[in-house]
């Protein structure tokens, strides 16, 4: 048995097997849905670079100046049990996933929702009926009428 795997193995033609693979690769790689993920997930890191770049140097640094402390928001410190625990900088982390998190909500929600939505309407009205269709309308009803 396993000398016969190894005859059938051995009829394989290696260019084709290459090119069966490239073929599948192919197949996987340009398909739609993958280019588009992958546009997705380059345009979201960049989103998060400029958000993050938002909160760090437009909305905390005001944030710092309403705060009583002399450096910003960046040194603001607790002192627990003589170590000091940054909370200035974790602020600054909440604030950015709270601004992502709501651009995120506000585009896949209210925007793709509302486009599902409009579809999904769309797709819930019945088609118009055929003439074949209002023609057996018309011959039920001239029926019931006959029999009333």
């Amino acid at each position: 048995m396993a000398l016969e795997k190894v005859k059938a193995l051995s009829n394989i033609d290696p260019a084709e097997k290459a090119f069966s693979l490239w073929n599948e690769f192919k197949a996987f790689a340009f398909k739609g849905n993958v280019i588009d993920m992958a546009v997705g997930v380059v345009i979201g890191t960049t989103f998060g670079g400029i958000v993050k770049s938002l909160v760090d140097h437009i909305i905390m640094p005001l944030v710092g100046i309403a705060m009583p402390a002399n450096a910003g928001y960046t040194e603001l410190k607790l002192d627990v049990l003589g170590a000091k625990v940054p909370v200035g900088l974790f602020l600054g982390n909440v604030v950015n996933f709270l601004i992502v998190a709501l651009v995120l909500f506000i585009f896949i929600v209210k925007f793709l929702g509302w486009l599902t939505r409009s579809k999904k309407e769309e797709a819930d009205a019945p088609p118009p009926p055929t003439k074949d269709q209002e023609l057996l309308t018309e011959i039920r009803d001239l029926l019931k009428a006959q029999k009333a």
